[in-house]
């Protein structure tokens, strides 16, 4: 009898890296994916999305991003490039095939699938950090969140409030700035760490990964300069530069600065107007912190996502108390020693690059185990 594979759940880029190093280090592996096609998740962001990684720290392992995609790859080339590197990788993708729970037994590993159980020698867990969209509690028919917008046609003339100034609804706002909305308004509950994407030719990303290992004192004061040097003060504007620093927030939330590439000139311009939090919606009218009230006609909730894993693993105690793994790569909990989580960081020097070593690290400890 043939042994059981190890599975990876979930065609992104964590579970195409991690399959394509599992594979190359001659381990039987099967990708299950609930989508159509590998890099669904991809095919639903907007349309203007940019990474704000560079290309060459972008790269699953292996096969560079090609250099006609510019130093910012667009979010369709970068789903193409997933596609490409699934068929050089020659995985075995088993598509529409939703993984709802993990258990473990005598022979190993068994998952709950749509097409009924699969048993594994071991399993990566590979469904994203973004799997499940966050929306408000107060939100109403009229809110779409940011993973359903797309682009800002369907927004031309009309006045549109975004809520949230973390990358996605920057990225937003700046596009429907641009694309024809009549008024662009970005609700802010919390000052953003905003820093410019590049400056003087240097990446925020680049600059980041010394500075990750630095005092975060240092790093916080460097970024603050960056900020006041090539954004300016925004204060007066609503986009105010306290509480803690960059690398500050990140250590104790893992809070990703805002990359800037256009924003703030849009928010210093009159473009994008900054308002407070919002506190409910009541009819028409959105109620702001404060006590303002706002009649968007639209609006988008770039409130962000969670990973959904409880459903899955969460009852082997493999998760801490957020809900995300406990250990990453080809580090394994006791309680499930088959069971690998990849992605589910989100380092301020890049999740793409951190893929590259988690996939490694699982490569690594399945060929030894």
């Amino acid at each position: 009898m043939a042994s059981a594979p190890t599975v990876v759940v979930g065609a992104g880029p964590a579970g195409l890296a991690a399959a394509a190093m599992l594979r190359r280090a001659g381990v039987d592996v099967l990708v299950l994916e609930r989508g159509d096609r590998p890099g669904a998740s991809w095919r639903g962001q907007y349309r203007s999305l940019r990474l704000h990684t560079v290309r060459s720290l972008s790269a699953l392992p292996g096969a560079p991003l090609p250099r006609s995609y510019g130093r910012w790859v667009a979010g369709t080339d970068f789903l193409a490039y997933l596609e490409g590197y699934a068929a050089r990788e020659r995985l075995e993708i088993r598509t529409g095939t939703a993984v709802r729970r993990v258990d473990a037994d005598e022979a190993g590993l068994v998952l709950a699938s749509d097409a009924g159980p699969i048993t594994a020698a071991a399993v990566v867990i590979a469904t994203g950090y973004n799997r499940e969209p966050v929306v408000p509690e107060w939100a109403d028919g009229r809110v779409v969140h940011s993973s359903g917008y797309r682009d800002a046609e369907p927004y031309r003339g009309r006045a549109v409030l975004v809520i949230g100034a973390g990358n996605s609804g920057s990225d937003i706002a700046l596009d429907l700035a641009r694309g024809g909305a009549r008024r662009v308004w970005v609700s802010v509950r919390t000052p953003p760490g905003l820093v410019p994407r590049q400056a003087l030719g240097l990446s925020a990303q680049v600059a980041a990964i010394p500075l990750a290992r630095a005092p975060r004192r240092l790093g916080d004061a460097i970024a603050a300069l960056e900020r006041r040097l090539f954004l300016g003060d925004l204060a007066a504007h609503g986009l105010g530069a306290g509480g803690d620093g960059v690398f500050t927030r990140h250590a104790r939330r893992c809070a990703l600065p805002t990359l800037d590439h256009g924003f703030a000139r849009a928010v210093r311009a009159g473009s994008i107007a900054v308002v407070p939090a919002v506190e409910a919606i009541a009819g028409e009218e959105v109620v702001l912190r404060g006590g303002g009230c706002l009649r968007p006609d639209a609006i988008v909730a770039a409130t962000g996502y969670r990973p959904a894993l409880a459903p899955l693993a969460g009852h082997l105690g493999v998760l801490g108390p957020d809900g995300l793994p406990l250990h990453h790569g080809g580090a394994v909990h006791p309680a499930a020693p088959g069971l690998h989580f990849t992605g589910f960081r989100n380092p301020i020097t890049g999740a793409l690059r951190e893929l590259r070593f988690e996939a490694r690290a699982i490569a690594a400890a399945r060929r030894d185990g």
